[in-house]
């Protein structure tokens, strides 16, 4: 779990950076910032999603992911902590919330926190996790000045959502393939375009209701059922 800690620090310290730098940027700069974001994250996300080879998995999988998540309640209860972290901070932090929410959901899903956590439990090499934090970090910095300390607190559910993976890796790795892995990356990918839809004020998606349907993809293809 060697990767997922390092990226654990990687947040926390991009966080701190962005933490001083945040104190001399106009408010309008940080709205624009935010914006241009959401346009970056919504460009990624669509690389991610193209990488499909069955769009039906993709589909069925969101479809049954959603309906799976709202009987869960993932949006809400990862809303709530976010409302927590919010009243207990107080408004000296901003909306400490939606920090919290939206760096969570963009270093989670993404398909560098799978496949290198996959890679970490197969192999025990975390090369790829490596490098996604020196990119976490960046963009925990430009995160963190744009919404505030809130995507501090993001480092971690990100580090138990990366160490989960990487265990289960160990165990049941050998059942991955390079279809399977591809179709969650697309489903990823859906997933990261819904958050800048959010970023971007298009419209507010319940995405962390979605999130079944990641491993969902998997399972379609392990048992070929599409």
């Amino acid at each position: 779990m060697k990767g997922a800690l390092v990226n654990f620090a990687a947040i926390l310290a991009g966080s701190i950076v962005g933490l001083i730098l945040k104190r001399g940027i106009p408010e309008k700069y940080k709205e624009t910032i935010i914006d241009g974001l959401g346009l970056a994250v919504m460009v990624i996300g669509f690389k991610m999603a193209l990488v499909t080879e069955n769009i039906l998995v993709v589909i069925v999988s969101i479809a049954l992911g959603a309906c799976v998540g709202e009987v869960m309640g993932i949006d809400a209860m990862l809303n709530r902590v976010g409302a927590l972290l919010t009243e207990k901070l107080g408004g000296r932090y901003g909306d400490v919330g939606k920090g919290f929410v939206t760096a969570t959901l963009i270093f989670c899903i993404g398909a560098m926190a799978i496949v290198g956590s996959i890679q970490e439990g197969l192999t025990g090499d975390a090369s790829t996790l490596y490098a996604k934090s020196m990119i976490d970090g960046i963009a925990a910095i430009i995160f963190t000045a744009a919404m505030g300390i809130g995507v501090a607190f993001s480092a971690v559910p990100v580090f138990m959502y990366q160490a989960t993976i990487t265990v289960g890796a160990s165990c049941f790795g050998e059942l991955l393939s390079k279809a399977a892995i591809n179709e969650l990356t697309a489903v990823g990918g859906v997933l990261i375009i819904s958050i800048s839809f959010a970023m971007l004020e298009i419209k507010k998606i319940r995405v962390a209701n979605l999130l079944p349907a990641i491993p969902i993809a998997v399972l379609l293809v392990i048992w070929d059922i599409l």
